[in-house]
């Protein structure tokens, strides 16, 4: 007996042009409601020397903990980062390093 699955609608188009990309989250975390980080056994440190600007870290936090500080600078709130390490082992240039938290 086969089963009956529901058909999916393809709406979704990739965008054509960079300017069609959401913006995506460019402001500090302060929007969570409360502060997550206590429990972090590891925390994200950027070194901006060897940072080239690629935004692939702001991208992809799950935390949205990675903003623009400055022109051509990137700084993440601590006070909402888990910690989960995905910025770093997602960052071409290693300008990333995980380091144990202090206690």
């Amino acid at each position: 007996m086969a089963m009956n699955y529901p058909v999916r609608q393809r709406s979704f188009k990739p965008p054509k042009d960079l300017a069609e990309y959401p913006v995506g989250i460019a402001f500090p975390a302060g929007h969570l409601v409360e502060t997550n980080a206590s429990w972090r056994s590891h925390r994200p440190v950027l070194d901006a020397g060897k940072c080239t600007n690629c935004r692939i870290c702001w991208l992809l936090c799950p935390d949205g903990v990675i903003h623009t500080s400055k022109p051509g600078g990137l700084e993440i709130d601590y006070d909402y980062c888990k910690g989960c390490g995905i910025c770093a082992k997602e960052c071409r240039q290693k300008a990333i390093r995980m380091e144990n938290e202090a206690l």
